[in-house]
Order: C-alpha cells, then sequence, then structure tokens
C-alpha cells in the first residue's frame, strides 16, 4: 500500500492543503519545493525565493520535512529554450503544459521515486483520477496495477479544473499520482487551510499568468531574450503597408496593435516568419478572418488510449474541444491523418485559435489527451485537407 508521498509544495494554498489531507489520511510526507527559475526580476530579487520561504513556513506549521531541489538547468533546456524558439518561429507556446510533462511529472517524478523512495507524488492540481483522490486501491506489488491504464478527469470545481494544464501527463506517472483536492471547491480548501492556521497562506495572492515574467510587461521581458526585428504590418483587406512592428515575437493572434500614425486599433490576423510581416485586421475584436472552426494539429498524446472511434479507417471520434484554460468546452468531430496528427472540425467557429497552443479533447468528465496545433487559419485550406481523407459528414 501507499506509505510515502513526496508532495510537490510551491507555497500556495492548494499545495498546502494537498500536504494537510495526505497528512491527516495518515501518510508519510515529504514536502519538496521546485526551483525551475533563479534569474532576478527588476527589483534584484529571485522570484522564488518568497515561495521557498513561504513553502517552508508550510511545511515547519504541518510538521512534515521540507527540501528543495533544483530543476533550474532542466527547465531551461526542456521548457524555457522551447518556448524561445517558438516566439521566434512565429508560435504561441504554452509553457505551463510543457513544464507538467517535462519537469513536474517527469524529472521531479522520478527523483521523488528513486530518491526519496516515494510510493507515490501528489500536487495540489485541480483533478481526478480513476483511481480516485487518494488511489485507495493501489497495491505496489500487483502485476495488475501495472497495466491498468488510469484515466484523467476533470476536477469537481470546473472553475478550477486544471486537466488542461495536465493533458500530456506520461501514463506511467499518472499511476503514481494523487490529486486530493479534485473532490473539492476551492472556497473549501481556503476554508480547511484557515482551519489549520495557515492563514497567511490563505491571504496571499495567487500567481497568475508565466510565473518567470514577474510583473514585467512580457514584450519587454521577451525582448531581453528574443533580438527586436523590425517587420512590416500588412492590412488583411487592403493589402498596404500600414506600420512598422519590432518583432513577431512580440505579438499572437487576436492581439490588439497600436500602430503609429492609425487612429483605430488592429489585431493580429497571422505573423509570416519567413517574410517577418504581421497582417492585421481592423473592423475590432469580431473581424471575420479572426475566426476559424478547423484546425490541425502535430501528433496526439492521448494519456490512457487511443479511442476506439479513431481505430477503423476513415472514422470519426465526435468529442469535446478547448484551447484556451478557462474557456468552455465545444463540440467537434475529429479525424485522424497520417503520423496520429488529427484534423479538427469544431461545431462552432473560435476566435484567436494559434498554432504552438494545445487542442485539448475530453469525453465527459475524461480528458483524453492533447496536441499542439500546427495549423488554425482560413477554412478554405482545411477543406482541402478534410477533403483529402473524408467527404464532408
Amino acid at each position: 500500500m501507499i506509505r510515502r508521498v513526496v508532495v510537490a509544495m510551491s507555497g500556495g494554498v492548494d499545495s498546502a492543503v494537498t500536504a494537510l489531507l495526505l497528512k491527516n489520511k495518515g501518510f508519510r510526507i515529504i514536502g519538496v519545493f521546485m526551483k525551475n527559475w533563479d534569474i532576478r526580476d527588476e527589483t534584484e530579487k529571485c522570484i522564488v525565493e518568497k515561495d521557498y520561504d513561504d513553502a517552508r513556513w508550510i511545511c515547519d506549521k504541518l510538521e512534515i520535512p521540507s527540501i528543495q531541489i533544483d530543476f533550474v538547468k532542466e527547465y531551461w533546456n526542456e521548457v524555457f529554450s522551447d518556448l524561445l524558439e517558438k516566439y521566434q518561429n512565429g508560435y504561441t507556446p504554452n509553457p505551463d503544459i510543457l513544464c507538467n510533462k517535462n519537469i513536474k511529472f517527469d524529472k521531479f517524478f522520478h527523483l521523488a521515486r528513486n530518491k526519496f523512495q516515494a510510493d507515490a507524488i501528489a500536487t495540489g492540481h485541480y483533478a481526478k483520477t480513476s483511481f480516485g483522490p487518494y488511489l485507495e486501491n493501489y497495491k505496489a506489488n500487483t502485476s495488475k496495477y501495472f497495466i491498468l491504464n488510469v484515466r484523467l478527469l476533470q476536477a469537481q470545481d470546473s472553475n478550477k479544473d486544471q486537466t488542461f494544464f495536465l493533458s500530456q501527463i506520461p501514463q506511467q506517472t499518472l499511476r503514481h499520482c494523487m490529486f486530493p483536492l479534485g473532490n473539492y471547491l476551492k472556497n473549501h480548501v481556503k476554508l480547511m487551510a484557515t482551519q489549520a492556521g495557515l492563514c497567511q497562506i490563505v491571504r496571499k495572492k495567487e500567481s497568475m499568468g508565466l510565473c518567470f515574467v514577474g510583473k514585467r510587461d512580457f514584450q519587454d521581458f521577451i525582448s531581453e531574450y528574443i533580438a527586436d526585428k523590425p517587420g512590416d504590418y500588412i492590412d488583411l483587406d487592403s493589402g498596404l503597408l500600414i506600420g512598422k512592428h519590432d518583432g513577431i515575437h512580440k505579438w499572437t493572434i487576436g492581439q490588439r496593435c497600436k500602430i503609429a500614425g492609425c487612429l483605430k486599433p488592429y489585431y493580429v490576423f497571422s505573423k509570416d516568419h519567413g517574410s517577418n510581416t504581421i497582417t492585421v485586421v481592423r473592423a475590432g475584436t469580431t473581424h471575420s478572418a479572426l475566426y476559424t472552426n478547423f484546425l490541425i494539429t502535430e501528433k496526439i498524446y492521448w494519456i490512457s488510449e487511443e479511442p476506439c472511434e479513431l481505430r477503423q479507417t476513415n472514422s470519426v471520434l465526435n468529442c469535446n474541444f478547448r484551447f484556451q484554460h478557462r474557456n468552455p468546452l465545444i463540440a467537434c468531430r475529429v479525424y485522424k491523418m497520417s503520423s496520429d496528427r488529427l484534423f479538427i472540425r469544431l461545431a462552432a467557429p473560435l476566435r484567436a485559435i494559434t498554432k504552438g497552443q494545445y487542442a485539448v479533447l475530453y469525453s465527459g468528465e475524461e480528458c483524453l489527451g492533447s496536441s499542439m496545433i500546427s495549423y488554425a487559419g482560413p477554412s478554405y485550406f482545411a477543406l482541402g485537407q478534410l477533403y483529402k481523407l473524408h467527404s464532408l459528414p
């Protein structure tokens, strides 16, 4: 049975209550803080130092050991470098999904298992698994356990559900993961923390956005790592050059941009890495060019297994889709292309779908998996690709 659990401590209320719940269940807990970033912000302070101090204070309060581990090199090589490369090439990456895949549920997982002999790891993510929040039926020495695929399920608190960010977790890791907060609402988690005397953590402001950017403007931050490369703004409707930009890495699809000399705002329609041009549209946020209901992905990662609907030639999977964490789910039809790439047809057009983002698929409460979007644009191109595979239903 599970006895020793390593909890990823972030210094926030969610990981604090995760450790509290597991300790109260009788597990032997080790709190581990991951240091993934060590570059100083504009105030010359390392932005993770305060979080580590908070994590250590929580562990002392809960009377569990606390340890800091350094993944700065790994994070730079496997997450941040990828982010820089994608921004340079006109993509809009999602470092949170990549961090979970490569750092928290790979490097951290293996360190917890090998160095601390943990039976399982636990995090403060709002999610559930088909094993249940505490894996009460887990038996480390049963061969049956190791051949059973675990499913990733949405949390009870739909507003806090984080399965979107967990959609690339390796199956082998998921079999040893615990998400104690999956059956709780956020306000209940805060109440439990308050009752446990963790009031200063409850009052702490939740981190939002990219952790390494801090309080800086993103365009200023990214310019510290990618050199500005001026290019042209082109109006999609007129085809005219209407201004100059400092670099495609500073902008993403659908973003509002002020162009010198233009009285009305424009919005980014597309970025061309080859010509270094940004095509923009006017007419507010509702310009039809900003919407699409067709997209193509890279190779899909299925968390449990490939749905049976896609195992036959010319078959179609009906499921739900989202490409941003808080977006509502939307119905879609999924077609499998060569090399396990997907063609996805949405039930209704969505605004500002961007290559580099992730298409995350759901069936009911289950998160099936995800794939990076490689194309999302004018429907006429996408339709041509779809006709090569099937006749439109």
